[in-house]
């Protein structure tokens, strides 16, 4: 049916997008290594047929990131000065240019899902939405998510909405509207999604804003989704804590049929894009991972596939 998704999901991911130097050992958190630790588990099972690598896409350039950024601030962070360790983490050469490439795999991922709706699309990244105008925050160097929104919107005038289940505020949307007006035209108001509460309460927020941009949606304001489901809205997280195992995983499910019911009523896929976020756990970093293939797994299984299961090509 023309409203369904394709099998398989469109991975934009390559090792050079890894900071590998010092972040296992020297760094709280692990996201910097993310991709590839999660990608490694996902290689190990069955479940890797799923995806679609895409690894040839190019890096960003320093001047990609000043539609979120000051020049000084990106230049502090490439050349190591100033202000370059307000994210928490040590600096190398090898994190500037994985920087390049996170910021880039978001960009390529949202990109391929609009133009190419069919496609259910991942970056598989982590560390942004905490990093403002002059300075990173929270372990985020750069804002890949306004950075990527704001290209799309220079570019097809694509308007869209952030799905930010990650535990804790995301508020590099917020702070940067100030700086670049077109933040506000990229992503309106009322379109960055941050749920709250605890348990069933924080599932009956998430529902309240997936209506929301539905309706949205069907009357043309919004044209494209990205669903950041950070692990760190676990309970059991070192930094976070809104939902149990079964509620975190249930909203995935929710976020999956919406999408599906979604694209029904518009008649035509809903460009999706999944990413990673958050997530801490210093005595057992694989629950993380564990949650977040759990998650893929969940949107993978529903969205774009036929009621009695099958997926529809």
């Amino acid at each position: 049916m023309e409203n369904k998704h394709n099998a398989k999901i469109k991975t934009f991911y390559t090792e050079k997008q890894v900071c590998f130097d010092a972040i296992k050992d020297h760094s709280f958190s692990q996201s910097p290594l993310k991709p590839f630790l999660l990608m490694k588990r996902i290689k190990k099972s069955e479940f890797s047929l799923a995806f679609d690598i895409v690894d040839d896409f190019s890096p960003f350039k320093r001047e990609d990131f000043l539609s979120a950024h000051t020049e000084e601030y990106v230049d502090n962070v490439f050349n190591k000065s100033g202000n370059y360790r307000s994210n928490s983490l040590p600096w190398s050469e090898n994190l500037v240019k994985s920087l390049t490439y996170t910021n880039a795999s978001m960009y390529n991922a949202m990109r391929h899902a609009y133009l190419n709706p069919t496609d259910l699309c991942f970056a598989p990244v982590s560390g942004m939405h905490h990093a403002m105008p002059h300075s990173g925050s929270g372990f985020c160097t750069f804002s890949g998510q306004v950075i990527a929104s704001v290209k799309l919107y220079e570019e097809f005038g694509a308007v869209g909405a952030w799905f930010d289940l990650d535990g804790h505020f995301g508020n590099s949307i917020e702070d940067t509207r100030t700086f670049n007006p077109l933040v506000d035209k990229a992503i309106p108001k009322l379109c960055n999604v941050n749920p709250r509460g605890y348990e069933e309460a924080y599932l009956s927020n998430f529902e309240q804003h997936l209506e929301l941009i539905g309706e949205k949606i069907k009357r043309g304001e919004v044209h494209y989704v990205v669903f950041a489901h950070g692990a760190d809205s676990h309970i059991d997280d070192d930094l976070g804590g809104s939902c149990s195992t079964k509620n975190w995983l249930k909203c995935a499910e929710l976020f999956a049929e919406w999408v599906n019911v979604i694209s029904d009523e518009i008649g035509r896929p809903l460009p999706v894009t999944l990413t990673l976020f958050g997530g801490y756990r210093k005595a057992n970093y694989n629950a993380v991972l564990d949650l977040h293939i759990e998650s893929l797994k969940t949107c993978w299984e529903l969205i774009g596939r036929e009621k009695e299961g099958s997926v529809a090509a």
